[in-house]
């Protein structure tokens, strides 16, 4: 592999998995404090009450990310730890209070940065939403716009002298999620729902972004996606042909659980449908022909305020999936398919596949249809890490999955693509959301007894890999 000096090197984290201190200085609930402690619907029935308890110990943190050698820590903020909401049910506009307890403790997290030579990134919007603001229609609610441009006005005010790089929302097909039951608030709405929540999230992502250039003239505003990080089975020329026509779908094939066309059932997590309206400033005329009516209802300038100009693109990729050229028996799915996985391939604990050819298929072909700056926002992999007998984690596998991954990415770079950096997922062992802490994706082993702190030999590989390549 090979990578630029002026690469940027980074870790990541984000406020519910990490923060812990749940009810300190005034924080209120989120949507996943209720849907961790009143719906029980994690895998091991944990929590984010105590989490890494880095609300107490980010001092720790940022000294491991200081020996790390890592340039930039990316890591968000909690909308109801800086503002508080007012119980109320009504179709009033709302207003949160400024929390200045809250804010203090964001504002000593990026002077320890900066003191440390590390540089915050710091994502708005890594799914917490307030309760409050849930019970007020959450993301079904177009004025969320407003209480996104609220906060997002909020955070800017304050940080925006120190801090210069932003993400306005982290993996909106995730918050989708939480609409379709499987993530908070774990609700599950129709298609039209489906689309109206998109164009809702795609709004706030706008008015955020407007609200950060006005308070921070020297920012550098991005978002970061997910989706399924698709890769040609073969290089020959039908299945990179599927695998192009592939990308530019967004129907759910539920005979092979992907991604297909015909069936006029929404991919959640599909690439085009968001991003073309970001990049492009209007959703692809496709979907026009397969939802109909179930379309949002657009208003003049909504795609305008969606569309403004972003600096970078953030992509999240953690495991892909093989598109093959041919019809699967039976299947409605024009002419390709997409495989659960090649057979036989390595698997993460997660038993996610090990796919880093996502690193240079899928990367290329988001700048070749976008033309923007690509920043890995996250990447990583779960493993069954254990304290060993000798002190250490022994954690090779990831060091082999990182490596794979990153040759994955040098090899988009050389073929053409403008990638500036990659955030490893993550700095430290975590709550993962709907899993609890069955899942351990950290370079920093976290004893949730103890809250010890033990890094792991990847922690030490990157390490060793950041300094290569900034001193070279």
């Amino acid at each position: 592999m090979n990578f630029s000096k002026d690469f940027i090197w980074g870790v990541a984290t984000a406020s519910y998995q990490i923060e812990g201190g749940i009810k300190e200085d005034g924080k209120q609930e989120t949507v996943w404090d209720d849907f961790c402690n009143y719906s029980n619907k994690t895998m091991d029935g944990g929590n984010g009450d105590v989490a890494c308890d880095t609300f107490h110990r980010y001092k720790e943190d940022i000294g491991l990310i200081k020996n790390l050698g890592a340039q930039v820590y990316r890591f968000s903020s909690a909308m109801t730890r800086v503002l508080t909401y007012q119980s109320s049910y009504g179709t009033n506009p709302v207003k949160g209070t400024v929390n200045e307890k809250g804010l203090d403790y964001y504002e000593r997290t990026v002077d320890e940065c900066l003191a440390a030579g590390i540089e915050p990134w710091l994502t708005l919007y890594h799914w917490d939403l307030p309760l409050e603001l849930e019970r007020k229609g959450g993301f079904r609610n177009r004025d969320i716009m407003y209480w996104m441009q609220d906060y997002a006005d909020l955070m800017t005010r304050r940080l925006g002298d120190r801090v210069k790089h932003f993400i306005t929302h982290n993996e909106m097909p995730c918050i989708l999620g939480g609409y379709n039951g499987w993530m908070a608030p774990g609700l599950q709405v129709n298609l039209r729902e489906t689309l109206n929540i998109v164009h809702n999230m795609l709004l706030s992502h706008g008015t955020m972004t407007k609200a950060i250039r006005s308070n921070v003239k020297d920012a550098q505003v991005g978002i970061a996606h997910c989706g399924p990080a698709l890769f040609p089975a073969s290089e020959s020329a039908e299945d990179m042909a599927a695998f192009n026509k592939c990308m530019e779908s967004f129907e759910y094939c539920p005979e092979t659980n992907s991604i297909g066309r015909g069936t006029g059932m929404f991919m959640a997590d599909n690439l085009t449908y968001y991003c073309d309206a970001i990049y492009k400033g209007a959703y692809p005329e496709y979907a026009f022909e397969t939802f109909k009516g179930k379309m949002p209802e657009i208003l003049d300038g909504d795609m305008e305020l969606i569309s403004q100009p972003l600096d970078f693109h953030g992509q999240n990729i953690y495991t892909g999936r093989p598109v093959k050229a041919g019809s699967k028996t039976g299947a409605n799915d024009d002419g390709f398919h997409v495989e659960k996985s090649l057979p036989g391939c390595d698997m993460a604990a997660t038993k996610w596949p090990i796919t880093p050819q996502s690193m240079d298929y899928f990367v290329n072909y988001i700048y070749s249809r976008y033309r923007k700056p690509i920043v890995i926002t996250e990447n990583g992999m779960s493993g069954a890490d254990v304290v060993c007998l000798d002190g250490k984690v022994h954690d090779e596998l990831r060091i082999d999955f990182t490596t794979r991954y990153l040759e994955g990415l040098s090899r988009a770079i050389e073929k053409g693509a403008d990638i500036r950096g990659y955030f490893h997922w993550s700095l430290l062992d975590n709550f993962e959301w709907a899993r609890g802490y069955t899942e351990r994706f950290g370079l920093v082993h976290v004893d949730y007894q103890t809250l010890k702190r033990t890094p792991k030999e990847s922690y030490y590989w990157y390490r060793d890999l950041i300094k290569k390549f900034r001193n070279q």
